[in-house]
């Protein structure tokens, strides 16, 4: 076939190629094509000489304006430090009753508090704070080592089980793995604990159990099951449980023993910040009818 040919339905020359009897047409570029591309080629240009472009052997061509953007970003983020400066201090220093009394200051920490929390805390304790298998809630008045502004501050600040040199330490002895209590006796102290939260009610087999509680667990949990928040042993006689409740899950608690851990975040979070987020759960507890 010619190259000559032309197309009869077009009128446009044909390549001479041909494909299971389809021509291939030898139609031109469209114009608005080449404009673009004529575009593009003139921007690159005038952007290789204004910007920095081309690496050289130990540094790079500054371009006509000497844009540096790595100092464009280090000025940014020294005046953010800036204008945070004077309301972090304020936070950092004044009791929270006046943070939250100064309407720009109580506006920062509700803004911040969500966002702080679902970026350092919400990956074990929930979006919602309500916690889950192996996490506690942080929504209710079950606190470990209590509740109180400044005990939350501080186990923020050091964590449990951690590696800070303060860390609040809190360990369940593995009563079954160990060989202290036989299985039967562990099922019957599960369901004395239960009687004491009024889960169940005092059965035969709970009664039993009330005397090996006295004998291996008041130490920790007191004569009545309440606990104590000066060693971190949760209060028994409430419906709050961290790894559940049930006869099952009470007896894999005692027979295997509890260690949580939370991280410290003094070298990971400012003072600030960790104020920040312990005023927002003292308030998400408010919110959800828990004063703590």
């Amino acid at each position: 076939m010619s190259v000559k040919e032309r197309d009869p339905l077009t009128g446009h020359l044909t390549t001479g190629h041909e494909w299971d009897g389809i021509v291939e047409l030898n139609t031109p570029v469209p114009r608005p094509v080449w404009f673009f591309i004529a575009t593009t080629a003139i921007w690159s240009f005038i952007i290789w000489l204004l910007l920095p472009t081309w690496p050289l052997v130990s540094t790079y061509t500054k371009g006509l304006l000497s844009t540096d953007q790595r100092k464009e970003v280090e000025q940014a983020v020294l005046e953010a430090d800036e204008a945070r400066a004077d309301w972090a201090a304020r936070i950092t220093d004044l009791p929270v009753e006046k943070i939250l009394a100064d309407p720009d200051l109580a506006e920062i920490v509700r803004t911040s508090g969500p966002q702080l929390f679902g970026d350092n805390c919400a990956a074990c304790h929930g979006l919602d704070a309500n916690g889950g298998p192996g996490f506690p809630s942080l929504t209710d008045s079950a606190w470990l080592w209590g509740g109180e502004f400044d005990t939350v501050m501080e186990t923020i600040r050091v964590g449990i089980n951690s590696d800070h040199p303060e860390t609040r330490f809190g360990q369940m002895m593995a009563f079954g793995r160990d060989g202290i209590l036989s299985r039967d006796d562990i099922r019957a102290v599960a369901a004395y604990v239960r009687s004491l939260s009024g889960t169940s009610g005092l059965s035969a087999q709970a009664e039993q159990g009330k005397s090996l509680f006295a004998d291996n667990c008041v130490t920790c949990h007191a004569e009545d099951g309440s606990g104590d928040i000066a060693m971190g042993a949760p209060d028994l006689t409430d419906d709050f449980w961290i790894y559940g409740g049930s006869s099952r899950e009470l007896f894999d608690t005692i027979f295997g023993g509890r260690q949580g851990w939370m991280p410290a975040w003094e070298e990971r979070l400012p003072e600030t910040e960790r104020k920040i987020l312990a005023i927002y759960l003292e308030e998400l507890g408010q919110q959800d009818g828990n004063p703590q």
